[in-house]
């Protein structure tokens, strides 16, 4: 069985981790944080005190950090992986990054004689914490066979989407556009209804019993609808930065994109007010704008 090494042990990859030692996988992490560090230990991992000790105890590597520069630091930074994975050793990039960003990847790992897989996922925490998410996976057909069973570890809905490097990266910026934008409908539908005198739960069952229900819409809709709008998994700041690759790459293909900037521009907004808080928080904003909250009414006495 294949050692395996993760970088990156926020809400996303403790879950992976929890997961790949589940099953049965040999697990060393990295993360900046003690506490973190300490949690792998707890499950059963071996922590690591930096990149380079990941490198040199394993065969394959996560790597679920926030943004491309983290990624690129981490890959070809003076511990990274490029220079301390023996030949033959497998990337696995699961972070969400720009096409681009992980292009620039290609020729020093290639010289190395790494390998790498493009491979962003989707499914937020719980699809980390439950083993559950979506896996696009932009990598040569070899190397994707000969890792699926890792990657079946964490993910239960796996793509192979393309041999080229970058496709994967560009699924997940055209599949955030229409998360994005679905996530400004939410929000402003459901002030829309409890602001024209609906009640917040009846606008919950009738759109989650018609053609637009998803488990997007139920777990969104309920966040905020129980005021909950911190450590849900989702942080705002997160969906604001992948929201900004979608944009950047519309831009590079001139493609319009009306709605998803608009939610671009929403999230802006969010993040400015609500920094430390999740995607859900958002709606106080436009609340705030129209003088009501979407919540559960309170039982009478």
């Amino acid at each position: 069985m294949k050692r395996v090494g993760l970088i990156g042990l926020g809400d996303m990859g403790i879950g992976m981790a929890k997961n790949l030692l589940k099953n049965g996988f040999e697990l060393t992490g990295f993360d900046l944080r003690e506490e973190r560090l300490r949690e792998l230990a707890q499950l059963g991992g071996k922590p690591s005190a930096s990149s380079r000790e990941v490198a040199e105890t394993s065969d394959v590597v996560f790597i679920m950090v926030l943004n491309g520069q983290q990624v690129k630091e981490v890959v070809l930074g003076e511990n990274g992986l490029c220079q301390h994975l023996k030949p033959g050793s497998t990337i696995i990039v699961t972070a969400t990054i720009h096409p681009s960003e992980v292009k620039e990847l290609v020729q020093p790992l290639s010289e190395a004689g790494i390998n790498l897989m493009d491979t962003p996922v989707s499914g937020g925490k719980s699809g980390a914490d439950n083993g559950t998410l979506t896996m696009m996976v932009a990598a040569k057909e070899e190397i994707f066979k000969d890792n699926k069973t890792i990657l079946e570890a964490v993910g239960d809905k796996i793509f192979h989407v393309s041999e080229e490097i970058g496709i994967g990266q560009t699924v997940k910026a055209a599949l955030q556009a229409y998360i994005g934008t679905t996530f400004a409908a939410i929000f402003e539908s459901l002030v829309l209804g409890v602001k024209a005198g609906v009640k917040a739960e009846t606008l919950f069952e009738v759109f989650g019993s018609s053609g637009v229900s998803s488990p997007l819409f139920k777990n969104c809709a309920n966040l905020i609808m129980e005021r909950k709008f911190k450590g849900t998994g989702s942080h705002i700041g997160t969906m604001y930065k992948d929201l900004g690759i979608s944009m950047n790459m519309a831009k590079e293909n001139g493609v319009a994109m009306f709605t998803a900037s608009a939610a671009y521009e929403l999230f802006r907004s969010g993040i400015s007010l609500f920094p430390d808080e999740d995607n859900w928080s958002i709606v106080k904003l436009l609340e705030q704008i129209a003088g009501t909250e979407v919540s559960y009414e309170p039982l009478e006495a």
